[in-house]
Order: C-alpha cells, then structure tokens, then sequence
C-alpha cells in the first residue's frame, strides 16, 4: 500500500519535471540562436542616390508637396481676391519672371526658384544648396550658395534666393538640391531632400549651353 501511494504520488511530479525540463530546453535554445542567421553585411563605399529631377514637370502632375516649381531670373507678387475687388487674402500669388530659365551670366545677381504647394496644414521649411558641377560631370562636396524659407500653414507660394557667391558667379555647370522639412529640423539633412534642378551659368547665355542631367553625357 506505501509503495502504490509512492507511486501515485510520485508520477506526476515526474511528469511536471520532464516538462519543465522540456520547457526549460526550448526556451534556452530560442534564446541562444537565431532562426534567421543574419548575412554578413559587405563593406560598401557610399554612392549618392540621384534625386528626381525638378526642371521637367509633366503639366498637371506635382513631384513631392509642390504643384509646380520653376527656376527664375526673379519673381512678381500677384494678390489673390475672395471674388470682390479689394478684398485680399493674405497669401499672396508669386509669379515667376523668364520661368524655365536655366542659363545665366555670371553677374546675375541672384538666381530664384518660386515654386507653389498644397495648402500646408503645418508650417514647413524648403531649403536649396548649390554644388558645382566638375569637369568629369561629378558633383562637388563645397556648397557655393544657400537659402531657406520658412512657409506659414495654409499658405501655398514661396521662392529661394540664390545670391551670387561673389562678386561674380563662376562660369560652369551647378546642380541645386532641394530639401523639405518640418521646422525646427535639420533642413539641409540628406533624408529631407526631395529633388535637384540644374543651370548654367556662362558669358554667352544665347549659346547653347544646357545643365547636365543624370544619365546624360557632359558637354
């Protein structure tokens, strides 16, 4: 009678031990490997992603947030009306002057990119950085001119100012790379930049002189 007592009772302590064993085995062997195991990663040089490109828009279509954005010799101010003369909004139209222009003499003292948006929920910050374009067609790392503009929510028109370096600009080819971001951002951070657009800048601006585009050979 003690040893069938032994028994009943001993039995499933030995079973809750083997599954604990069992349990204890699988959690120890999920914890001490992976199912995946990962690839060793290669050593790779960085290589710069061609960003789209701003200077063709297909009419109707917007890239990123803008509706559209043009290179410019400068801009005009157009005021918007609720439908009654001289009832004004308070975002006002810019319009473009020589839109599309591309080639500039190196006196041109500033070169600007108006472009229009969405109306913005938030208040957002665009942002451009100029590069020179090498003779090998390669992009430079010194950064020739900058600028930024911070645009208001609910508002849809801005331009950037793109001031002469110097007292003049360098003849040659330049690339402009184009950033958004929320304010209080970083603006000029490689993940903010949306598109890059191209100019010429030459004392013969009649000629034909046409900025570089990826894919295509340099002039």
């Amino acid at each position: 009678m003690v040893a069938r007592e032994g028994t009943r009772f001993s039995f499933p302590l030995a079973l809750a031990l083997c599954v604990t064993s069992i349990l204890g085995w699988w959690q120890t062997g999920a914890e001490g490997r992976d199912l995946m195991v990962p690839k060793e990663q290669a050593t790779t040089e960085f290589e710069p992603t061609e960003m789209p490109s701003l200077d063709v828009q297909q009419r109707g279509v917007p890239q990123s947030l803008f509706t559209w954005i043009k290179m410019a010799r400068g801009y005009e101010v157009e005021w918007d009306t609720f439908g009654r003369k001289g009832w004004f909004t308070q975002d006002p139209r810019l319009k473009p002057i020589a839109p599309g222009t591309t080639v500039f003499t190196p006196d041109t003292p500033a070169v600007y990119i108006v472009f229009e948006v969405a109306p913005l929920e938030d208040p957002a910050q665009f942002a451009a950085q100029v590069f020179a374009i090498g003779a090998d067609g390669k992009t430079g790392d010194a950064v020739i001119v900058q600028d930024s503009l911070e645009v208001p929510g609910h508002e849809r028109y801005g331009f950037l100012e793109l001031k002469k370096p110097s007292s003049q600009w360098p003849q040659g080819k330049y690339v402009v790379k184009i950033y958004i971001t929320s304010l209080g951002q970083q603006p000029f951070h490689a993940v903010n930049q949306v598109g890059t657009m191209r100019f010429a800048v030459t004392d013969h601006p009649s000629a034909d002189v046409t900025p570089a585009v990826p894919g295509s050979p340099a002039r």
